[in-house]
């Protein structure tokens, strides 16, 4: 009997409530009004040369344009701003994947701001180098754009591949005399307008750097291009053919190709050829 009263004092007991381990409601916190306001978010767009420096002032920049993929509008465009970057911090100094590659120093860029109320994919569209219209490139990327959460640091990178090809010698048009040893003289650079040289930091030697002399779709001959360092260009000699056989004229053209580096760059001109007795005057 005994043990019978002890087991229902203890049932009894338990049936007691502990104040001291009651856990109090959580409070709800009210909902934010500004839900649905739009959000100032910044987007920061970086155009950079494959392989080499920041598009800036030097070659003319780039121009950047931001549409809006659902509808279409284009929202912001203007033109990168700013300088190539310092080259020893991008071309020389290494780095983990997450640090900033091109804005570590001041670099050039293009910057917009928008009043998001929602999640918005947008396309993302540079085109330059703008002072090299015959050497310029497009590229292209999409990305969301997320209400208030800007993207800063290096931004939204985007590469363009190829260079600057540039015949200087003869003019582009110049009239050209049957038979005479002209020079081929171009100059090649990068599409954030550093020269390409030997031993450089774009060293001329890893390029297939030649020159082509072609009659209408056909080369007539394939030019061996070296160095010039007094001049910073490449040069070849070339003999100018007979007006019977070229009678439309001539056409250089310079190739520069880094398949290892995926840059890729031509330039070329059209020249009228005169007969030996028909020499331009001065």
């Amino acid at each position: 009997m005994t043990r019978w009263l002890q087991l229902i004092v203890v049932f009894t007991a338990c049936l007691i409530p502990v104040t001291c381990f009651a856990i109090p409601a959580i409070e709800v916190p009210p909902p934010d009004p500004h839900l649905n306001d739009p959000q100032p978010t910044t987007i920061l767009v970086r155009v950079v040369a494959h392989g080499a420096m920041v598009l800036g002032r030097e070659v003319g920049s780039a121009r950047v344009t931001i549409t809006d993929v659902a509808t279409k509008q284009i929202l912001a465009t203007g033109i990168q701003q700013g300088e190539a970057g310092d080259q020893n911090q991008i071309m020389r100094t290494p780095r983990l994947m997450e640090e900033p590659h091109y804005s570590s120093r001041p670099a050039a860029a293009f910057t917009a701001t928008f009043n998001l109320l929602h999640p918005t994919l947008v396309e993302v569209t540079a085109e330059g180098p703008l002072a090299y219209p015959a050497s310029s490139q497009r590229a292209s990327t999409t990305v969301w754009l997320v209400p208030g959460q800007d993207t800063t640091n290096d931004g939204i990178v985007l590469h363009l591949y190829g260079y600057i090809l540039q015949i200087e010698h003869p003019q582009p048009g110049q009239p050209l005399i049957a038979n005479d040893d002209v020079i081929l003289r171009a100059s090649v650079r990068t599409m954030s307008g550093a020269l390409i040289r030997p031993y450089g930091d774009w060293d001329s030697r890893k390029i297939h750097i030649y020159g082509e002399l072609m009659i209408g779709e056909r080369v007539l001959e394939r030019l061996q291009l070296f160095y010039n360092n007094d001049r910073a260009s490449f040069e070849a000699p070339f003999f100018v053919p007979i007006p019977k056989n070229a009678p439309d004229g001539i056409t250089l053209r310079v190739v520069a190709a880094d398949p290892g580096g995926g840059n890729f760059g031509i330039g070329q001109a059209k020249y009228p050829v005169l007969s030996e007795r028909l020499r331009p005057q001065r």
